[in-house]
């Protein structure tokens, strides 16, 4: 029983990742044949998912994910700003800037982790909650490259706040999250902030892989 239940829990878990790929949902017969699953297999997990809130079905019968994943990725949050505060205060003293990680929310850019560096004189204070379309700035731009399977970093200046320098770079290698690292100051930015902030990104990475 207990080796059954746990491949029930492991094809629930697929079924969602499956729905989470941001197309405009499926049918159950292209869930069944996407996960290699019998039809009754399927109906039976979109039963108990649907019971729990966690999909919902259209009014053309189209299965997509439902509202009950939102209590889930609220709880996500405090878990990504708890991982990321230690890489977002090495490289804010690194380059003497105000470094942030920015998670895709849809259509726009949410700052869920914040650091300013402790040494320098003036630096920028971004507010963590603060949201902007990802067509603006560089933590936006980063993470639209990274829906299209680009990795570069992005420099900007003055899209979010005029004299305002950004520089950012996708967090790469985790299908479930959409989010970049960046620096943003009103001073000059050194020729090395552009691997340093790559590299905080691939820290970043491999602490929640």
């Amino acid at each position: 029983m207990a080796a059954e239940s746990a491949q029930t829990l492991e094809r629930g878990l697929r079924l969602l990742r499956l729905l989470a790929d941001g197309k405009d949902g499926r049918t159950p017969t292209e869930l069944s044949t996407e996960l290699s699953l019998s039809r009754p297999v399927v109906y039976r997990l979109l039963t108990t998912l649907m019971g729990e809130g966690f999909v919902r079905r259209d009014a053309e019968g189209r299965v997509h994910l439902g509202f009950g994943v939102l209590a889930l990725a609220q709880a996500v949050q405090p878990l990504l700003r708890a991982a990321a505060v230690p890489t977002l205060r090495r490289l804010a003293e690194q380059v003497g800037a105000t470094a942030h990680l920015t998670v895709a929310e849809g259509d726009d850019g949410l700052a869920v982790a914040v650091v300013e560096p402790s040494w320098t004189d003036m630096h920028v204070a971004y507010r963590e909650g603060s949201r902007h379309p990802l067509a603006r700035g560089a933590a936006g731009r980063a993470i639209l490259a990274l829906r299209e399977g680009r990795h570069d970093y992005f420099i900007t200046e003055g899209q979010l706040q005029e004299g305002a320098r950004g520089v950012a770079a996708p967090v790469t290698g985790l299908p479930w999250l959409e989010a970049s690292v960046g620096v943003v100051t009103f001073g000059p930015l050194g020729e090395a902030t552009g691997p340093r902030v790559v590299a905080a990104a691939a820290e970043l990475a491999a602490a929640l892989g």
